[in-house]
């Protein structure tokens, strides 16, 4: 994947960072997300090429959101490179509209064909960092787990952290957790964040359990690729519409593990801008006339890691 992109796809989650971020704290969610959801689709189709979301927010029905299979990009000459996309304009949007910390604005980017197409279902998940990987099974149990993670990393059970989203479906989960002797930190949204967490050194995070999205485990899939953290996932059905939504996506075994290469495959680019202040990224942060914006780009290729600080006049034209 040509590198240059990573630059361009970086002013497209600044550029919904900045819209959502001025939402923070006004307890609109829809406003908040509709923001980060109308700048991200304008930057998107400022960028020279043949783009399909493929992870997005939801299906076509439910536009004007991004939604899967909608086309973006810039058609030109040059614009001959087909990409997915797979996206979350505001992760974190309770968040962003609480005024809370950890919300970000993302983009995973891979060659056509490199991604899963998820439903928008649940999917049972378990990540963690470059120490652990190949050290969890989602087939095992929770205590099994934490024993090999714990081992890969030299580490004591008692000396682990695990995140995990702050949901009555979790009761079980916490229960198993804390009998395991491990610590536990709750969350109230955004495990895209937390999965990243678990390779971020020094975030005190080793371990993210427990049911959330699907989409977003494809996007903390990629980010994890790009980390070399390990991800596995499970889809999760509620019901027979759900069971039928993943039949016409093309999933046909509803038990199947998936393994972080089964979800995001070949090479990734990874793209995310803080929104609200958090242990992975600063928020944006406004002062009269413009804002600053901290914002990451990895790459699975080569393995690199950049952190982009940004200062934005506004009234002036985009750079």
């Amino acid at each position: 994947m040509n590198r240059n992109y990573a630059l361009e796809f970086v002013r497209v989650t600044e550029a919904a960072a900045l819209a959502s971020a001025k939402q923070t704290g006004r307890g609109d969610e829809k406003a908040a997300d509709q923001a980060a959801v109308d700048a991200m689709r304008t930057a998107l189709n400022d960028v020279e090429f043949d783009g399909t979301v493929v992870i997005g927010e939801g299906e076509r029905d439910e536009a004007p959101m991004l939604y899967i299979g909608e086309k973006v990009g810039k058609l030109t000459d040059r614009a001959n490179i087909k990409l997915d996309l797979a996206l979350d304009p505001l992760e974190g949007t309770t968040i962003c509209a609480k005024g809370l910390n950890n919300s970000i604005s993302v983009i995973a980017i891979a060659e056509a064909g490199n991604f899963l197409h998820a439903p928008d279902v649940y999917m049972e998940k378990i990540a963690v960092g470059p120490e652990a990987r190949g050290a969890i099974d989602l087939s095992a149990s929770v205590s099994t787990n934490l024993r090999n993670i714990a081992k890969a990393k030299k580490t004591r059970v008692e000396d682990l952290t695990v995140t995990i989203l702050d949901r009555p479906r979790h009761e079980k989960l916490i229960r198993e957790v804390r009998e395991s002797g491990a610590g536990i930190w709750l969350i109230s949204d955004g495990d895209v964040s937390a999965a990243i967490a678990t390779c971020q050194p020094g975030s005190g995070v080793d371990v993210l359990m427990g049911t959330g999205g699907a989409p977003e485990g494809v996007i903390a899939a990629a980010a994890l690729r790009c980390r070399g953290g390990d991800f596995q996932g499970r889809l999760v059905f509620r019901n027979e519409d759900e069971r039928s939504r993943a039949l016409r996506m093309g999933i046909r075994d509803f038990d199947r593990i998936y393994k972080i290469t089964d979800l995001a495959q070949g090479n990734v680019m990874f793209c995310a801008t803080g929104v609200t202040q958090g242990t992975f990224l600063d928020g944006v942060r406004f002062f009269p006339g413009g804002a600053h914006t901290h914002s990451i780009v990895m790459r699975s290729e080569t393995g690199t890691i950049r952190y982009v600080q940004a200062e934005h006049r506004f009234g002036t034209k985009a750079q």
